[in-house]
């Protein structure tokens, strides 16, 4: 059996000269490593290198290196006019462009030329490892090593392995991983990987909320940043990562996925796709970009007055640093007996509204069957102790001055306001159940430990949280019954419950 070569002295060869390639070469020689970067252009490659070098000057001008370590990152960083020129790399990692064709031709040119101890690493988002390998001489040392962009910044690796894949060399890989200050996770090689597959729903719940008229795109990405806690809002993500590249992987998963209605792509991003609005890079995507260009601005409600003084019935749970913040600010909070809780587990009374979290059903039905017409809802957010915004619903049955009176008390405590069309589960609470029940399958299916698929979702793409801990933390039970009533509003397999979810729940265990 071969063992991997990990010496900071090995040779590393990058294939693909964009971004991500150029990217992960300069992670490999800031590790120690000589490095050669290769691309078919020569134009592109010529300019990845002069970034590099350029990068590295300019940390050691900042002091963030020494200028002798960025001298010798720079002597060590070369481009290779061909790929024979890695015929002596223990390693090379492929970042071309993201087709199964394209990537099995490089391997099969990369088999002829390199060692046969050579790990060939392939940078894919979501391709098949299994299928990359397949044909080759050596499919053994095939593996996936997925960078985050940038991959000098981002310290996820997801190290992948296909059904040929042998233990060295994802042991290797891993280590390479580690070596250059990233932190590797394993996974096996299903549609997706971890990141890709269960951050599906954080774009798919927001793309058809906006379908739907319930919000804006500012608004939503204001409310996921401002009460989920999250660094960038869906619609800001997906002009980041390119509109393009976000449908391409969608659809990579919902057909490796045979259809799964979890995964469907969105007719809005196809549309978007379809006339060149890519986001970022072409200027126009769900935002303008450029000299002059107007930002939308989210959906706050004008402030109103506030009651003096609401019940609060049942217990609000993950929902309780509410009360807190209401009492920090003189409202008298009054603990009604347990025997009024007698319209949902937890809420406030205000006068005659009832305001309370979501549940995964809207406003409206709430209101009709408690035979209760003014509800107004309000959405999960990470911290309610911390959060700066509320998404809110009013029930079709609502009227203005008991709406207004819900508005004005979630004010007083310090939120803004955004109104979103009455749409069950609202924005964060239905996209963090959609997260943690796709996060259970990849448990169930052993593609991940729940740990490694937390810490993915918080190293890959800066959620605030795992999550299977944020489930944890609002309750497994009344995860599963926001998805149960999501199911049953729209009546769809998309919001079906995870078995192992109900399992969890049957067997009172954890994740």
């Amino acid at each position: 059996m071969h063992t991997g070569e990990t010496a900071a002295q090995e040779l590393v060869g990058v294939v693909g000269a964009g971004a991500m390639g150029a990217g992960i070469a300069e992670v490999a020689v800031l590790a120690g490593h000589p490095v050669r970067l290769f691309d078919s252009q020569p134009k592109a490659l010529d300019k990845a290198v002069a970034e590099i070098h350029r990068r590295l000057t300019r940390a050691a001008e900042k002091g963030r290196i020494t200028h002798a370590h960025a001298n010798a990152c720079i002597d060590r960083m070369q481009a290779a006019a061909a790929l024979e020129e890695l015929a002596q790399a223990a390693l090379v990692v492929e970042a071309i462009v993201e087709g199964l064709d394209a990537k099995r031709q490089l391997f099969s040119a990369l088999a002829q030329i390199v060692r046969p101890n050579c790990i060939l690493a392939s940078n894919t988002s979501s391709l098949s490892i299994t299928a990359l390998a397949a044909g080759l001489p050596e499919p053994a040392r095939v593996v996936g090593m997925h960078f985050f962009n940038p991959a000098q910044a981002m310290p996820l690796v997801e190290v992948v392995h296909g059904l040929a894949t042998a233990e060295w060399v994802t042991q290797a890989t891993a280590r390479y991983a580690e070596r250059w200050g990233k932190r590797p996770v394993h996974a096996q090689s299903t549609p997706g990987f971890i990141v890709n597959r269960v951050a599906r729903p954080y774009y798919g719940e927001a793309l058809r909320l906006v379908e739907e008229g319930a919000a804006s795109p500012a608004t939503l990405d204001a409310v996921m940043r401002d009460a989920g806690g999250f660094r960038l809002g869906p619609f800001e993500l997906m002009d980041l990562i390119g509109l393009d590249v976000n449908l391409a992987v969608t659809q990579s998963v919902h057909t490796a996925c045979h259809g799964d209605p979890r995964y469907a792509p969105s007719w809005l991003q196809r549309e978007l796709v379809a006339a060149g609005r890519w986001g970022k890079k072409s200027g126009r995507g769900f935002y303008t970009y450029g000299a002059g260009a107007e930002v939308p601005e989210a959906a706050t409600e004008a402030a109103v007055q506030a009651p003096s003084r609401v019940g609060l019935a049942g217990d609000l749970g993950v929902a309780a640093a509410l009360a807190e913040r209401l009492r920090t600010v003189g409202v008298d909070v009054v603990k009604l007996p347990a025997a009024e809780a007698r319209l949902g587990r937890g809420y406030f009374i205000a006068g005659n509204v009832v305001i309370a979290l979501t549940d995964g059903r809207s406003a409206t039905r709430r209101a009709a069957e408690a035979e209760h017409p003014n509800f107004v809802l309000f959405d999960l957010a990470h911290d309610f102790g911390k959060a700066t915004r509320l998404a809110v619903a009013r029930a079709d049955q609502c009227t203005n001055n008991a709406y207004q009176s819900a508005v004005g008390l979630l004010q007083v405590a310090g939120y803004a306001v955004s109104q979103l069309d009455d749409a069950p589960g609202l924005a964060v609470m239905r996209t963090v159940a959609m997260l943690a029940n796709e996060a259970a399958e990849l448990v169930q299916r052993g593609v991940a430990s729940a740990a490694d698929i937390d810490l993915s979702m918080q190293l890959g793409t800066s959620y605030p949280e795992g999550p299977l801990s944020w489930a944890r933390r609002i309750g497994l039970a009344a995860v599963r019954e926001v998805l149960a009533h999501l199911a049953a509003h729209y009546g769809e397999d998309r919001y079906r419950v995870s078995p192992f979810l109900v399992r969890k729940i049957l067997g009172g265990t954890e994740f």
